[in-house]
């Protein structure tokens, strides 16, 4: 199987707060649509520092993280964002490294009850059609 690409759409959480609070108007809700390779073997949502930038993120924290090939570098974590594929959504942190694409973790794709189909290399929900959420 090769890789397996998705489209999703990251939004600002805080500006989501601000909009449904009245204090700035929905259109104004910084986010962007990308292509991003769905790595289950990531944890998290990784982006890179234009992203970061475009969305107005703030950054909460430095951490260090594992990478391919087993070395450490330190990156960047961020406030919460909302991940949207079709009609799911997730909300999490993401980690920023400098450059590179995005890459869609196992945390958010279990929030969105989504995984790989390996025959047809691409990505469904995980129970069919209707998201359900695993409370164990």
């Amino acid at each position: 199987m090769g890789n397996v690409y998705a489209e999703i759409t990251v939004k600002n959480n805080t500006d989501i707060s601000k909009a449904r609070e009245g204090s700035i108007k929905e259109n104004d809700i910084r986010m962007i649509t990308l292509t991003a390779l769905v790595d289950t073997g990531a944890t998290s949502l990784i982006i890179n520092e234009e992203t970061c930038q475009k969305l107005g993120l703030f950054i909460e924290k430095t951490r260090n993280i594992n990478v391919a090939g087993g070395g450490k570098i330190e990156c960047k974590v961020t406030e919460p964002v909302q991940i949207c594929w079709k009609d799911r959504m997730a909300s999490c942190n993401a980690i920023v490294l400098p450059e590179g694409g995005t890459l869609l973790g196992v945390i958010p794709l279990e929030f969105m009850d989504l995984m790989v189909d390996p025959v047809r290399g691409e990505l469904v929900g995980a129970h069919g059609d209707e998201a359900i959420l695993l409370a164990l």
